[in-house]
Order: structure tokens, then C-alpha cells, then sequence
């Protein structure tokens, strides 16, 4: 079992999604220490399941104020798609915790609602309330959550903005480095037209992990380059690592930038039927 620390909480690796556990119960006195034994019996307990909803609804009867079970309790709401529910138990999680779930709650923003503004105004108030500190990662450790700003302005079409935001986050020495983040950097330097400095980006990500995306967007860049031999080349080899299963993955939704084997066969077809592939 694998355990990372995100804003605070202790957090076991578990699929796409990661469990966090309660906090230590000997901090609690009287109420609110029964409310976090409350919660402790709950995670025993299938995410979402009735016996696990009825111990987090005890926790938060002992101690309105025990954020955890708020949060926690709100999670599978999210995941089931009841977001009226969700938000009512999250807003009230940020009420009596902003430190620990201002962040979580900006995620679960971008991530089920694509409620980008809503994610970006959690994440920079949260920011307001760490200081010059570090605010930390998303809830599956995916992204620090100033990239997960950037892909909310990039969302609602802010793309120099998203950009500024990546590179000012990945010049910090101590930053937390995701999967993806060049790759996200790289396709907003395409999309903007700074080719060379996507060529760039994507191949340190192809050092780095070699999506299969991550040859699909550089195939892009050599096939506006005019060198349809790289592209023909890196679309392959997109081929070849989407089919090995070295590409971008969720089990709950489409991640951005993520691309499917029919857009690289698409892309291939559309590259070899161009004139100048033909020359």
C-alpha cells in the first residue's frame, strides 16, 4: 500500500481515485473525537454504501463541525452524478475546513462539473489562504493545482493565460511534477502557434513517459512544420504505444488532450492523402 500526504491528509493509492484517511482521532476531544471514530468505522465500509453513509451521518450528529465526514460522505454523490447533494456536503466541508477542502472542492469542479471558473476561484483563494506556502495537489495526485488552473483557463479558452500559468508554476524549484504537464504545456504552445517551443516541450515529455499523445501532438507540429516523414513517423508510433496501452487514461471521464486510436488513424489517413506527403 502506497501513502502520499495531499493538504494535510494521509491518502492511500487506490485506482483512479485515492481514500483519505481520517485524521488523528487523539487530536479530538469529547463529540468530535467520537465523530472521528464515527468516521473511522465508515471507511471500513464500501464508499457509498448505506452502512458507510449511516456512520458518516453519526459523525457529523456528534460533531456538526467535523469537516472529514462532510467531504467524505460527499464523494460518492459527485461520482454518481447528484451534484446538488454533493455541493450542499462539500460547501460545508470548505465551511469548517477551507485549508483542507478548498482545493478538493476546486478539483471535483473541474473534474465532474467542467466548472472552470468555480475550480479557479477555490484554487486561488486557497492560495490567499497558504501564503507563500505550497497549496498542494488534486485529490488523485494528477496535477499541482496551479496546472489544474491552468486547464481551467485553457477551458474557457484562456490560453496565453494557461500558459503564463504552467510556466510559472513548473520554474518553481520544488514543484510537484505530473504525468502530463508537459504534455498540456506543449499542445497550448501548438494550439498558439509556438511551434518550436512545442517541438521542445513534447520531447522532454517523450523522454519523460512517451504517451501515445504525446507522438499524436508532436505529429501535429512536424505536419504544420510541412515534414510529413516525422508526422507519418510520430503518428505510428502514437499507433504503436495507444495499442501498448502507454497513453492517457481515466475511468471516470475523458481527460484533456486525450486522443483515441480512430484520431490517429484519422490524422495518418488525412496525412497521406495531402499532396506534400506525395512530393
Amino acid at each position: 500500500m502506497k501513502y502520499f500526504k495531499v493538504l494535510g491528509l494521509s491518502i492511500i493509492v487506490g485506482g483512479s481515485f485515492l481514500s483519505f484517511g481520517p485524521p488523528n482521532c487523539n487530536l479530538f476531544e469529547d463529540d468530535c473525537k467520537e465523530a472521528c471514530i464515527e468516521a473511522e468505522q465508515a471507511i471500513m465500509h464500501s464508499q457509498g454504501s448505506k452502512a458507510s453513509q449511516i456512520h458518516f451521518d453519526k459523525s457529523i450528529e456528534l460533531c456538526p463541525t467535523f469537516a472529514y465526514s462532510y467531504y467524505e460522505k460527499a464523494v460518492p454523490f459527485a461520482k454518481r452524478g447528484s451534484v446538488s447533494e454533493w455541493n450542499k456536503l462539500m460547501d460545508n466541508a470548505v465551511k469548517y475546513n477551507p485549508e483542507e477542502y478548498l482545493g478538493q472542492r476546486g478539483w471535483y469542479h473541474f473534474f465532474f462539473m467542467h466548472n472552470y471558473q468555480a475550480s479557479i476561484t477555490d484554487i486561488e483563494r486557497l492560495q490567499t489562504l497558504y501564503g507563500d506556502t505550497d497549496i498542494g495537489v488534486t485529490g488523485d495526485a494528477m496535477y499541482h493545482l496551479h496546472i489544474l488552473r491552468a486547464l481551467c483557463y485553457k477551458g474557457l479558452g484562456q490560453k496565453k493565460k494557461a500558459i503564463r500559468c504552467i510556466e510559472d508554476q513548473m520554474a518553481k524549484e520544488d514543484h510537484y511534477l505530473g504525468l502530463y504537464d508537459y504534455l498540456h504545456l506543449g499542445v497550448l504552445y501548438l494550439e498558439n502557434g509556438n511551434l518550436q517551443n512545442a517541438l521542445e516541450i513534447l520531447n522532454i515529455q517523450i523522454e519523460q513517459n512517451p504517451w501515445s499523445e504525446a507522438y499524436y501532438y508532436r505529429a501535429q507540429v512536424y505536419k504544420q512544420l510541412q515534414d510529413s516523414e516525422k508526422c507519418i513517423a510520430d503518428l505510428n508510433q502514437a499507433l504503436v504505444q495507444y495499442k501498448k496501452g502507454d497513453k492517457m487514461h481515466n475511468s471516470y471521464r475523458q481527460l484533456v488532450d486525450e486522443i483515441y486510436e480512430s484520431d490517429i488513424l484519422d490524422a495518418l489517413k488525412s496525412v497521406k492523402e495531402s499532396p506534400s506527403a506525395n512530393e
